[in-house]
């Protein structure tokens, strides 16, 4: 396992890493992240294996808008709040276009995606495809890790790269709201408040 600093060029061998089934913690603006190519199912076993996941879908982080269109089919409330919130703490679960492996999705029709509000994890995400993996960098049923040191501490010697952009700006993984139905469903509260996202709908 190594720890980089993550430059342009880092973050380019951290790439050819995700490209080949290799396991990156990556910065967001909330959490560290744990990322691989979710088109590997070998990649996508090891991060349930290193979490200690079970059969939960791991989420994932597009590098734009645009790239989460072709993994998701969006409706019209998540290209709302899509246009009002990313790149953001926002995740969408949205019915998958794109059908991956058991380990990403544990047999779930649904996907969810978010387009991250932080350079690192939307460049490594572009330059590896469009698409990763991102999950926290945790185990399971422990604190999602601000900084490299927490992440390490946690499963450091268990991924392939550490990219090292200091403390997160924030301190609490995103919201999460499932879309999939004809309801709302809030997953997860996070960064962006109930009241912001009835805001931007009733806008």
């Amino acid at each position: 396992m190594k720890v980089l600093p993550a430059t342009e060029e880092h973050i380019k061998i951290a790439t050819a890493l995700v490209r080949t089934g290799g396991i990156v913690v990556y910065p967001t603006e909330t959490v560290y992240g744990l990322g691989c190519a979710p088109q590997i199912n070998d990649a996508a076993r090891r991060i349930c294996e290193i979490k200690g996941r079970g059969k939960k879908p791991l989420p994932l982080a597009c590098s734009s808008v645009t790239v989460a269109r072709k993994v998701v089919k969006f409706n019209p409330i998540a290209e709302r709040l899509a246009e009002r919130f990313w790149p953001g703490p926002l995740m969408l679960v949205l019915p998958a276009v794109i059908e991956y492996g058991m380990y990403v999705t544990h047999g779930a029709k649904t996907l969810g995606v978010r387009v991250p509000d932080h350079e690192v994890s939307r460049s490594l995400a572009r330059q590896s495809g469009g698409v990763i993996v991102s999950t926290s960098a945790n185990k399971t049923g422990m604190a999602p890790p601000t900084t490299v040191e927490g992440a390490i501490q946690q499963i450091g010697e268990e991924v392939d790269l550490v990219l090292d952009a200091g403390p997160t700006p924030g301190a609490i993984p995103s919201t999460v709201l499932n879309l999939s139905g004809e309801q709302i469903w809030v997953i997860r509260r996070g960064p962006i408040t109930q009241s912001q996202i009835n805001k931007a709908l009733d806008a």
